[in-house]
């Protein structure tokens, strides 16, 4: 049975929970071994410091800077249970949004993934007016890519191990229509 999520901008004092995915090294293990130059991040775990003293400067970054930014957690309707995040930013050299998605380790492999997806992708093509959402990750992961094909992404590109997945405006209405 799939349960319905929806998606919560959250408020300066709900970050709690943004240190508590960033932390956990089962939820970021995707992360792990990566030659990563941004502060904060741990190669063994794939782990990324996000101390409190940090919240305030990173909130007024990346909530309510529509239509630069965007970012939500995705709770269970059910129970208002925050299960992950999801966020897309305009990229500056191209026509599209990236786009970035992060499940708590222990809701993955139940749906989810695929329904926050869907969710974000209303977002930015009905309320953000963007043209394209595209994501780049290890073409290995196999979870991830399932997920964005089954939310409606084509492949784009790959190289180097890279698998670069997009879905157009013109691609979306046609799948969810309006």
């Amino acid at each position: 049975m799939k349960e319905a999520l929806y998606l919560h901008i959250p408020g300066s004092k709900e970050l709690w929970y943004r240190q508590k995915l960033l932390k956990d090294p089962d939820t970021m293990s995707y992360n792990k071994g990566y030659d990563i130059n941004f502060s904060g991040y741990q190669k063994e775990t794939g782990c990324i410091a996000f101390p409190e003293q940090e919240w305030a400067d990173w909130y007024a970054r990346f909530v309510g800077q529509e239509p630069q930014r965007f970012y939500a957690y995705i709770v269970r309707e059910a129970d208002g249970t925050f299960i992950g995040e999801v966020n897309a930013r305009k990229d500056k050299d191209a026509f599209w949004y990236e786009m970035g998605i992060v499940l708590e380790a222990r809701y993955r492999g139940k749906g989810y993934g695929t329904e926050a997806l869907r969710l974000l992708l209303k977002h930015v093509f009905e309320d953000m007016n963007g043209d394209a959402v595209h994501n780049v990750f290890e073409a290995e992961r196999i979870s991830a890519v399932e997920t964005h094909l089954s939310a409606g992404f084509t492949k784009y590109r790959q190289e180097s191990g890279m698998l670069e997945m997009m879905i157009s405006r013109e691609q979306y209405f046609r799948i969810y229509g309006k």
